[in-house]
């Protein structure tokens, strides 16, 4: 099964002709299929669950000046001024074109931001100011590419505590006009922990605590939350806290969001509102999944979370819209004529592509019948494939990309042993060209998935209600990880003897998580802890999709 990452990115509202960065960006992603971080309860009460967000951000003015982070737009010919920074060693030298009073953020960060809308590059200065003589200085200053995906060095800083840009965190009054703001938002906390992660590049803290969030962990509002009751504005940001999240970017006031001063904000309303939306409302999310570099903000995009299926007695039923309901054969795929009762499904992208195809091994011959043009019928050997020499009556059938070179091969498992099709011919070419391994034992149900988020898909085992991951993919036994070894055993945590193991990317994040399917019931690890967490926080679909005694498959159909 070929098991990558994850969500379908809109782009941010551009600026003229520039992108604010690339489509597939970390701001442009959304986040709501993926799972809970493991210490999001910790992070909610270190910047409080009874606190409410509030827009630091509006039409009026607060202490004498306007509310928020303007942006300054100039054309690619208005000379460049040197600017003098207290921290040069974290600072792009520049020199900036900064226009003739420039809008400059009030208050005591004072944020200069600049887009050179003909080159398409972002100038982000903090602490700014203009001596008398008409010169620049200021504390920090970052130079960006918005049509890049590149992220600072490791350990710098820019205009922002986190090193990243602020700009594509700021909500805008021509996305509220728009009626969309796709993209995360910047948000500050008054402790934040001595760590950053990706994307963020830099800390700003002396605080050692792992239950206060380091910079770059990104946060979003609970699925759940009625936004009815609320007005347009603040349904349009609430709506962009579920989808996209916000990031925390910076140290200041807690659940403080960020955007651009503009009189579209009705200030009153909106203050009063976002009151109401404490921190118990909201979740911190494990972005893990994303990173395709940890030194680029670009995330995976190449495919989604993967449905499941059932094949029953020859007949095929597939949740094409992944919703794990059965809508009928109008709305899923139901077909007959590939594979007969007593076939064995499995599923794979045997043509490398981003989805999955069917596929059934005939456990009474060992025979292989393999869907390749992805057309859910049987067209014949020469279309189709058909693998004779593969496998043998008793085997179980598996598939997955075991070189990780992007196509799904067959495999069978026996007795404790794999033999994998390496060089994807149909073929068994022996154990010096295909892969034998030794992973289990006689009467475990075989498994496979990329356990650690990468391309190559690692093999594992079912045992009566215990798993056994071969979580490096390496084909080896190499001890549990509990035991400090390199694997992982799931000891009677997700599912009992009797149920049958599937494997997926159950949320997005770009990770195979386990399931099982039990007498019709489906019940999957969505957040990928190896834990069953009931169905709150795990997905269970009971009698909603297969019945007893179908066998489960799982593919990105």
């Amino acid at each position: 099964m070929n098991i990558s990452a994850v969500l379908l990115a809109v782009p941010a509202l551009a600026l003229g002709e520039c992108p604010i960065f690339p489509a597939d960006n970390i701001w442009n992603t959304p986040v709501d299929h993926l799972p809970v971080d493991a210490r999001s309860s910790a992070y909610i009460q270190s910047i409080g669950s009874r606190v409410g967000l509030h827009p630091d951000f509006g039409s009026g003015t607060w202490d004498g000046g306007p509310i928020g982070i303007p942006y300054n737009t100039v054309s690619g010919t208005l000379p460049k001024v040197p600017v003098a920074f207290d921290y040069a060693d974290e600072s792009d030298s520049g020199p900036y074109p900064i226009p003739f009073k420039p809008a400059l953020e009030y208050g005591s960060d004072h944020h200069l931001l600049i887009v050179d809308q003909d080159h398409c590059l972002l100038y982000e200065t903090w602490d700014t100011r203009q001596a008398t003589d008409g010169s620049w200085q200021a504390g920090s200053g970052a130079i960006f590419d918005l049509r890049s995906n590149a992220l600072r060095p490791s350990g710098w800083t820019s205009s922002d505590a986190a090193g990243l840009p602020i700009l594509p965190g700021l909500a805008r009054c021509k996305e509220l006009a728009a009626g969309t703001i796709n993209h995360a938002l910047r948000f500050t906390a008054q402790r934040t922990q001595r760590k950053y992660i990706w994307p963020a590049r830099h800390y700003a803290s002396s605080i050692t605590d792992p239950n206060v969030p380091p910079m770059g962990q990104r946060f979003r509002l609970k699925s759940d939350f009625n936004l009815s009751g609320y007005s347009l504005q603040t349904q349009i940001i609430l709506t962009t806290l579920k989808t996209y999240g916000m990031i925390l970017a910076d140290n200041g006031s807690n659940w403080y969001i960020s955007g651009t001063p503009g009189i579209c904000w009705d200030d009153e309303v909106l203050v009063a509102e976002l009151s109401t939306v404490t921190g118990d409302h909201f979740e911190a999310v494990d972005a893990s999944g994303l990173m395709v570099d940890p030194n680029s903000a670009q995330t995976r995009t190449v495919a989604s979370v993967t449905p499941m299926g059932v094949f029953r007695d020859g007949q095929w039923f597939l949740d094409a819209n992944g919703n794990g309901a059965w809508d009928g054969c109008g709305t899923e795929f139901c077909f007959t004529g590939f594979g007969q009762a007593g076939d064995m499904p499995a599923s794979g992208n045997w043509d490398g592509g981003a989805k999955s195809y069917i596929g059934v091994l005939r456990s009474g011959t060992g025979e292989w019948f393999v869907d390749r043009n992805g057309n859910r019928q049987w067209d014949g050997c020469i279309a189709d494939g058909c693998y004779a020499g593969f496998g043998q009556a008793g085997d179980l059938p598996v598939a997955g990309d075991w070189h990780g070179t992007g196509v799904a091969k067959i495999g069978v498992f026996r007795n404790g042993q794999w033999f994998l099709d390496a060089n994807g011919n149909g073929k068994w070419d022996g154990c010096s060209t295909d892969l034998c391994l030794s992973f289990g034992q006689t009467d475990d149900l075989p498994v496979a998935g990329n356990w650690e988020g990468g391309v190559r898909v690692g093999v594992g085992v079912f045992r009566a209600g215990t798993w056994y991951l071969d979580y490096n993919s390496n084909g080896k036994w190499d001890g549990c990880q509990q035991d400090g070894g390199q694997d992982l055993c799931l000891y009677g945590s997700f599912g009992q003897a009797g149920d049958l193991p599937v494997a997926g990317d159950w949320n997005g994040d770009g990770k195979a998580k386990v399931g099982v399917f039990r007498n019709g019931t489906w019940y999957l690890d969505y957040n990928g802890n190896g834990q069953w967490d009931g169905c709150g926080v795990d997905r269970c679909y009971a009698g909603s999709f297969g019945q007893a005694g179908d066998l489960p498959v799982a593919g990105r159909w």
